[in-house]
């Protein structure tokens, strides 16, 4: 993705490379370019690059364990999120929409993006035709612009409520029309991924030609590295400083927020309405500090590169920009186990699911939601009760807003 860079050398400038006085161990990963959603390929059959780390073995093992846990508690952390939001009544929020719309975009990186990027690191060449090249790096693209753009209605929404004291929520209909802008915009911001891309062979020696996937600027070499610093504020700096500013003020609000007395049932409402926005904005303020550290390290390394390309004759150049891919990429995963952390509503939700799976399996005729703890009981031992329909669990669900 173009968070994840842009190409430095176009498929012209790869050809230049292939004459006859060029040795095969004289040709330099730096030399192929960067492709926008893998690192920068080497490691072909018959060229030797000795000191490329990712050959090894052990690192390779590793890069594959790595990416399939990400891969696997992507989709079935981000599926579970979804699928609760769709099940139970009381979890369909505005901000869970939103929500709904941030797993939606993990799920585009975790199934159509991370596999591919596996393969291609590991292998060093482009083997998925010239209908992935294009598509691949834009998917990934417009997961991360759809996930940045998305955390920003969630923080401008609820500055909206919070600290202007409007107690009437967006609409739902106004909110699945903003998820739809958010796309469009997206779409439109991840394009040049797709446009200004090329896909063709390279040949490296007689007899030895590889398949590339590169970026190709109609203008100056230069005009990649501008698109990539120019996304690099869009998708980093300008929406963590908006979120920073919106979370700033929301928590003023609330630290200074004065409880009423007790003693009213208007007054109890007002301070369990108060607790819970406190909560909720706790929980949506770590998803963004978890999103702002897991990018951090990958967005100061691509600046690096696209500031000073010496970066790139780095030894260890390839492994780094791996590990750091593999940083970012741990964002994919990391709300749906907030979720279950840090927000009661979902915690129950997914132990409802589980619950209703089990019972299932029992051949029972009634369908089993959650099993929900009540408090009191005799001898210490806690009284539970079985609630046998989706409407009796989302009763138990407290309507937050979250």
């Amino acid at each position: 993705m173009e968070a994840v860079g842009a190409a430095n050398t176009t498929q012209a400038e790869l050809r230049l490379l292939a004459t006859p006085d060029d040795e095969p161990d004289s040709l330099d990963y730096r030399d192929y370019g960067q492709n926008a959603d893998a690192p920068l390929p080497t490691g072909f059959e018959g060229v030797s690059f000795p000191e490329d780390p990712i050959r090894l073995l052990s690192v390779q093992v590793v890069l594959i364990l790595a990416y399939s846990t990400i891969i696997v508690l992507g989709v079935l952390g981000n599926s579970l999120v979804i699928y609760v939001i769709y099940r139970f009544k009381t979890l369909r929020t505005v901000t869970n929409f939103f929500i709904a719309n941030l797993a939606v975009a993990d799920l585009l990186v975790n199934t159509l993006c991370l596999p591919f990027t596996l393969v291609y690191t590991l292998q060093g060449e482009w083997k998925f035709g010239s209908t992935l090249c294009f598509l691949l790096p834009y998917a990934q693209g417009l997961a991360v612009h759809v996930s940045t753009v998305t955390l920003n209605v969630i923080a401008l929404d609820r500055h909206r409520c919070i600290v202007y004291h409007l107690e009437t929520r967006m609409r739902k209909d106004v909110c699945f029309g903003v998820i739809a802008l958010t796309w469009v915009l997206s779409a439109v911001l991840a394009s040049p991924l797709a446009i200004f891309r090329e896909y063709g062979s390279f040949t490296l020696e007689p007899g030895h030609t590889i398949q590339v996937c590169t970026e190709k600027w109609p203008g100056k070499s230069t005009d990649g590295t501008i698109y990539s610093i120019s996304m690099l504020i869009l998708q980093y700096f300008l929406p963590l400083s908006i979120i920073s500013f919106a979370y700033a003020r929301i928590w003023s609000k609330l630290r200074g927020h004065v409880s009423p007395a007790e003693g009213g049932a208007n007054s109890s409402a007002g301070s369990e309405r108060h607790r819970r926005r406190r909560k909720t904005t706790k929980m949506l303020v770590t998803m963004v500090v978890v999103f702002a550290v897991s990018w951090l390290p990958f967005h100061a390394f691509q600046l690096a590169t696209d500031i000073d390309n010496t970066v790139l004759d780095m030894r260890d150049f390839r492994l780094l920009y791996t590990i750091f891919h593999v940083v970012a990429m741990c964002s994919t995963f990391a709300n749906p186990l907030l979720y279950g952390w840090m927000n009661r509503n979902y915690r129950a939700a997914f132990l409802a699911v589980f619950k209703c799976r089990r019972g299932a399996d029992r051949g029972r005729s009634g369908r089993l939601d959650m099993v929900h703890p009540i408090n009191g009981g005799g001898g210490g031992r806690a009284k539970k009760i079985v609630l046998e329909t989706q409407e009796a669990v989302s009763a138990h669900l407290n309507a937050t807003d979250v």
